[in-house]
């Protein structure tokens, strides 16, 4: 299924029998669960597997695709949401897919064995910012959260709450699975993503989400998503 979705808007809280691929071909589009949150701009799709409680949010005006598919296609052998790399090809695929006739014909099976066999080499590269389940861990992570520019230290922000930076630090990567360092970089990355399909420029927007300079922010934001800052939220859909 395709369809548009104006800035600020969502879809509510559901579930699938089956599983799902959700795409974005332009704007920016957030899967939130009780786990966390995914992010992805037009170079990346979100996989939801079946059963799993998510809520859509577009960020910016979102040209949104959706692919259901039965809960045993699962070529990745995913159990829980992931953002994938959207090749060319993927993108056609998956595209082509949502927009065809949904009443199941040869044509239409063909198409989805193709996508299927692209998702088994589909790298997984993305944002991902889990949610925090102990309340100390919590209220560290919600200071970051109003305000992701915040340069002070774990130890500092520990102070902060009355959480000594040792039982944070291991709550980080009990219940993250990551560090603090590397917790709030994928935070001010979400964020940023956020401000930019609003159409926000670059240099405010690394200001804004914490970075000291410029080309710093450019240069995570490259290494993590493979594009630069100023293209990835904009990158248009040919068929529109």
């Amino acid at each position: 299924m395709s369809r548009q979705l104006a800035a600020g808007t969502g879809i509510k809280a559901h579930r699938h029998d089956g599983n799902q691929i959700v795409y974005a071909s332009r704007g920016v589009l957030s899967v939130t669960t009780d786990a966390g949150a995914w992010i992805a701009p037009a170079s990346r799709a979100i996989w939801v597997p079946a059963g799993t409680v998510h809520e859509h949010r577009a960020y910016g005006t979102t040209v949104l695709h959706t692919v259901g598919l039965p809960p045993g296609a699962n070529p990745l052998g995913l159990s829980q949401p992931a953002v994938l790399v959207v090749a060319p090809l993927l993108r056609e695929l998956i595209i082509a897919y949502s927009r065809a006739p949904q009443e199941q014909s040869p044509a239409r099976s063909r198409l989805r064995a193709v996508l299927l066999d692209q998702l088994r080499t589909t790298a997984q590269q993305g944002i991902h910012l889990p949610a925090a389940r102990d309340p100390r861990l919590a209220a560290v992570c919600d200071l970051l959260i109003h305000d992701p520019a915040d340069r002070r230290s774990l130890a500092q922000l520990g102070t902060a709450v009355g959480v000594s930076h040792r039982t944070l630090t291991r709550l980080f990567g009990d219940q993250m699975g990551m560090t603090f360092p590397q917790w709030r970089t994928q935070l001010r990355l979400h964020l940023a993503l956020r401000l930019l399909a609003e159409g926000l420029p670059v240099t405010t927007v690394g200001h804004r989400c914490g970075w000291s300079t410029t080309s710093a922010f450019i240069d995570v934001f490259r290494r993590t998503l493979g594009m630069t800052p100023g293209r990835s939220p904009r990158m248009p859909d040919p068929t529109d």
